[in-house]
């Protein structure tokens, strides 16, 4: 499905059943990321995972947009969809538009998953590191030659100017501030051998929330999936 959100036709899919979840993926990814977690959920809850504007079949962003105008995008994109109080999970670049949006919107429960917050040191090999982490995934290979179009033969130098800046807009903002607003139950979900995401952000966000909880992992930037059994074990109980 397809609607029109700030001028950009933005992708996303719903189904399911029950209080409404939002998916947002990670940089240089798209639906299929969250899909595994969406489908496993969907008898429970209604799901709705869109691709980010600049990924998958969603429309680049007209100019170099920061983590608030994504926001502002998201802010209408419930708001057309006549979706309240919504359960938010994101995976790193998602996330951080998750803690974003859930500082200011009314949520029920917001989850993450390796989601960094302080600024990111490396911003032009981050997309590159994101797809040598998801082939050593297993079953995951599929994903990862889709993923080559936006990661492998589009990494930051190759990028669209537009992508590349909005890669330095979102890496270089500092959202510890903005964590500390949001008040609803947060569960944050990390791979103890994470080297794209911190183990050290996991720490402070669940210092600085009001209503946080920290799970740790085997696994890496990806430990959601690498653990999919027990992470919708988790989900299932706190949601």
């Amino acid at each position: 499905m397809h609607i029109k959100i700030k001028d950009i036709n933005i992708n996303y899919i719903q189904y399911g059943n029950g209080k409404d979840i939002i998916f947002l993926h990670g940089w240089g990814q798209n639906i299929e990321m969250m899909k595994p977690l969406g489908d496993r959920l969907s008898s429970n809850f209604k799901i709705t995972i869109l691709d980010l504007p600049g990924f998958g079949e969603s429309n680049e962003p007209p100019f170099p947009w920061s983590l608030d105008d994504y926001k502002e995008m998201l802010e209408l994109f419930v708001k057309e969809l006549k979706i309240e109080k919504p359960i938010v999970i994101g995976h790193s670049f998602g996330g951080r538009l998750a803690i974003n949006f859930s500082s200011n919107n009314n949520i029920e429960k917001l989850v993450l998953f390796g989601s960094p917050i302080r600024p990111e040191k490396s911003a032009d090999s981050l997309k590159v590191k994101t797809l040598k982490s998801l082939k050593k995934l297993p079953g995951m290979s599929r994903i990862a030659e889709q993923m080559k179009k936006y990661i492998g033969s589009r990494d930051y130098k190759n990028a669209s100017p537009i992508m590349r800046q909005i890669l330095v807009n979102t890496v270089n903002k500092d959202l510890t501030e903005v964590a500390k607003k949001i008040k609803e139950p947060t569960l944050i979900i990390w791979g103890d051998n994470d080297t794209e995401a911190s183990v050290e952000d996991a720490k402070i966000l669940e210092q600085v929330m009001n209503d946080a909880g920290l799970i740790l992992m085997p696994g890496t930037h990806y430990a959601y999936l690498e653990n999919i059994n027990r992470i919708i074990n988790i989900l299932n109980n706190f949601l």
